[in-house]
């Protein structure tokens, strides 16, 4: 079968969508001959998105520790920069 599904026929059809999803893969779903959906398979979707489960605050823990970092700055005084004395 065609990998595109009018969207009717996917609505009546909905199991049989799934199976060939599983079967044969990403399904095309089409209003008025243009495809406005992609069903795909969970696992593919998971891959796509990405591992996200960490959350923000495990983000910025996992961060390397500053200290741990070699930084070196030079001893010299800051530039003096003129921004004019018309502002």
């Amino acid at each position: 079968m065609s990998r595109h599904w009018q969207l009717q026929a996917a609505k009546q059809r909905f199991s049989e969508l799934i199976r060939f999803v599983e079967v044969d893969g990403p399904q095309f779903v089409t209003r008025h001959g243009e495809e406005v959906a992609v069903v795909i398979d969970i696992a593919e979707y998971r891959r796509l998105k990405g591992d996200r489960t960490e959350d923000f605050k495990d983000f910025l823990l996992s961060a390397p520790q500053l200290d741990e970092l070699e930084i070196h700055r030079s001893s010299e005084p800051a530039r003096d920069v003129d921004f004019g004395a018309d502002l």
